[in-house]
């Protein structure tokens, strides 16, 4: 018995087959780098026809590199969130500032370093938060990424460096803001100066002229640096004098230490000495210490204030401060001794004598 069979259906998928070969033959569409620019795109055409067609013709302006494609819709997204995203982290991070400082419990160099940490986390934040909103496909950007961070690997590594050598010297406080540190120009002329700022790239340090250095973090931390007020704001200064060598060297020292003492920023403990440092060509050297506090102030105030006060001292009290003197040997001769004859006589013998 031959079973019964169903009848052939005289319909055939034809459009489906059509479909998918017209599919496999087309090629891929490409692919946005912004993912956030296509919903945003959608968005607006479902809002307002007339939005939307501007939108179709600042989307229909692209380039295309391979299988991506950036529009000028794609670029105004990137442009707008990036302001918004830098707006953002700018304003979080001045409000983090102005809390931290409310900290009193921290000093000022700890204030300092946790402004820093704190700002560093925000923008870094802020940076995963920008990619996040666009929906940036970074394997888009795989084909550059290689010369990319070469060029940024070696375009940042003194800042990187400066930064994390910057955070190294608040962390052990070596360095902080009001310290007074020994400062060298670029012709080996040593000043000194006071810590004002210590930035993400540079120490700011401002001398008694008001002329402000820049010196990178990295040199702070590589080089030798003089602190003056690392432990201690004391500093020891020095005042040479010299004494003629027919003074009462007694009674010179004491003037010495009263002049010292008269000054106001001269410390009275430890109290000032004097010392007497050499036997020198045309006086008796001395070199007056004195201690000060407050360096920042300046120390050649202090030395001109002493010098004044002892002048008038030496004065009062006969001390004589020698000058160089020299004595001067002619040997006589012919030619000078016709020289004095004719000098002789052209003066008539009064004016003009001969040693």
């Amino acid at each position: 018995m031959q079973g019964d069979t169903p009848p052939a259906s005289s319909e055939t998928p034809q459009a489906d087959t059509v479909e998918q070969a017209w599919s496999l033959a087309e090629p891929a569409p490409e692919e946005t780098a912004v993912a956030a620019s296509e919903g945003i795109r959608e968005a607006v055409s479902e809002k307002s026809a007339t939005v939307g067609s501007i939108v179709d013709t600042l989307d229909s302006l692209a380039l295309s590199f391979g299988d991506m494609r950036i529009s000028l819709f794609d670029v105004l997204i990137v442009a707008t969130i990036l302001v918004g995203v830098i707006a953002f982290a700018w304003f979080i991070s001045k409000l983090s500032r102005r809390l931290v400082r409310r900290i009193h419990r921290l000093d000022d160099t700890q204030q300092l370093l946790v402004e820093k940490i704190v700002t560093i986390a925000i923008w870094a934040a802020a940076l995963f938060l920008g990619i996040d909103l666009l929906g940036i496909d970074l394997t888009a950007l795989a084909v550059f990424s290689g010369a990319f961070g070469l060029a940024i690997g070696f375009g940042l590594q003194k800042t990187f460096g400066n930064l994390i050598a910057g955070i190294i010297l608040l962390m052990d406080k070596s360095i902080k803001p009001g310290d007074v540190i020994a400062v060298t120009d670029a012709a080996g002329n040593e000043s000194f100066g006071q810590i004002r700022k210590i930035g993400v790239r540079a120490v700011s340090v401002t001398t008694r002229d008001q002329r402000e250095y820049l010196i990178p973090n990295e040199n702070l931390m590589i080089n030798q640096v003089e602190n003056w007020s690392y432990s201690s704001k004391n500093v020891r200064m020095q005042v040479p004098v010299g004494v003629s060598y027919e003074a009462d060297m007694k009674l010179a020292e004491e003037l010495m230490l009263e002049a010292a003492r008269a000054s106001d920023r001269v410390l009275k403990a430890p109290p000032p000495t004097v010392w007497m440092s050499e036997y020198g060509d045309n006086s008796v050297n001395f070199v007056i210490h004195c201690w000060i506090k407050d360096p920042e102030d300046g120390v050649g105030n202090v030395r001109s204030a002493v010098l004044k006060k002892l002048w008038w001292l030496f004065k009062e009290n006969g001390i004589e401060i020698p000058f160089p003197q020299r004595d001067l040997h002619i040997r006589s001769s012919d030619q000078l001794d016709r020289w004095f004859e004719m000098m002789l006589a052209r003066s008539g013998g009064d004016q003009v004598t001969k040693e």
